[in-house]
């Protein structure tokens, strides 16, 4: 279902000490009541809720500090896991700027998001096609993560995505990536960690 275009929807939103990035995966183990119905209810009603990237306070607290750069998930798949927690699967949709925020009785933050315009699509120029390259090699090593991902291997903002997603990079540094809105400019600025093999 397609992402409404309106500015200032309102939608849930889950504070994490993670970035996520339009088109990755995020595996998340759900326990806390507030995020079992947020679950519930996009699943109902078929929504998206948003990521954004915790930079202050912890995950149970009422109203974390977040970055106002952040990518809306939807559901992809959900499971009882063993230790009884709820498992879902999500993906990133799309960036949103968040325009503010409050808090729900229950403690779940809501927040009033504009969003983004996605990237354009720039096909991975020659001096990046290793970039894509080694992910062909290292995505599927990375276990089930990556199956429902649709593989973009040429086009230069997919590649990017998904490097700064694996790369081991601070989460400020990820948090950059994020809202950097020019595909050859992520990549510049993730070339130089690759090292070229020899």
């Amino acid at each position: 279902m397609p992402e409404p275009e309106c500015a200032g929807e309102e939608i849930a939103l889950f504070p994490l000490h993670t970035v996520l990035f339009p088109g990755g995966p995020l595996p998340l183990r759900i326990f806390e009541p507030r995020y079992i119905d947020m679950v519930r209810r996009s699943l109902r009603a078929h929504t998206v809720f948003g990521v954004v990237l915790m930079e202050g306070g912890n995950e149970a607290g009422a109203a974390p500090v977040t970055a106002t750069i952040g990518t809306s998930a939807r559901i992809a798949d959900f499971n009882s896991l063993p230790d009884g927690l709820l498992g879902v699967t999500c993906l990133g949709v799309r960036k949103f700027h968040l325009r503010s925020r409050r808090v729900q009785s229950d403690g779940l933050n809501l927040g009033e998001v504009d969003w983004l315009a996605a990237e354009r699509e720039i096909e991975l120029p020659d001096e990046y096609q290793r970039l894509g390259q080694l992910l062909r090699k290292v995505l599927p090593e990375l276990g089930d993560f990556y199956q429902a991902v649709a593989k973009r291997f040429e086009d230069s903002a997919w590649v990017g995505y998904r490097l700064a997603e694996i790369l081991p990079l601070s989460l400020a540094d990820k948090q950059y990536c994020l809202e950097l809105d020019d595909p050859l400019a992520r990549l510049a600025r993730l070339s130089p960690l690759i090292q070229r093999p020899d």
